[in-house]
C-alpha cells in the first residue's frame, strides 16, 4: 500500500511491481486506516508530513502506526523532509519501521530497501 498525501515525488508503482509487490495507491491516511480493517498489506510506504497544529502527536502517520501495531508482519517505509527529521525521530523512537528515505527519494536506494525486506 502506497499512501501519497502530498506527493511531489515520482510514482514508484512500477518499482513496487518490479520488486514483487502489487501496489495499491491511497490518497489520505484516513482512507488507508479504513482499508486496513479489511486488508493486511505486506508493505506500506507512507509520507511523514509534520503537522505542528496537532496537540498530541506530530503527524497522521502516528495514527497509522498505532493501527499497525496489531499487524506485526506489515513492514513500513517512510519518506520524509530532512528538515523534519527531529520530529520523525519521535515517531521512530516509538514505532518500528523498515526504512526511511529523505526527499528526494533515490529510486535505486528504494529498490535496494524493498529487496532487503524480510518476511
Amino acid at each position: 500500500m502506497s499512501i501519497i498525501e502530498l506527493g511531489g515525488y515520482p510514482d514508484f508503482s512500477s518499482l513496487y511491481r518490479q520488486s514483487g509487490f502489487e501496489p495499491q495507491l491511497v490518497r489520505t491516511m484516513r482512507k488507508a486506516i479504513r482499508q486496513l480493517k479489511s486488508t493486511t498489506p505486506d508493505v506500506i510506504v507512507a509520507e511523514f508530513n509534520y503537522q505542528s497544529d496537532f496537540r498530541d502527536r506530530t503527524s497522521s502517520l502516528e495514527s497509522l502506526m498505532a493501527v499497525l501495531q496489531r499487524m506485526p508482519d506489515t513492514r513500513v517505509i517512510i519518506f520524509y523532509e530532512e528538515e523534519f527529521r527531529p520530529h520523525l525521530q519521535k515517531v521512530l523512537d516509538r514505532f518500528q519501521v523498515e526504512a526511511i528515505f529523505a526527499f528526494p527519494v533515490d529510486e535505486q536506494k528504494l529498490q535496494t530497501g524493498l529487496a532487503e525486506i524480510k518476511f
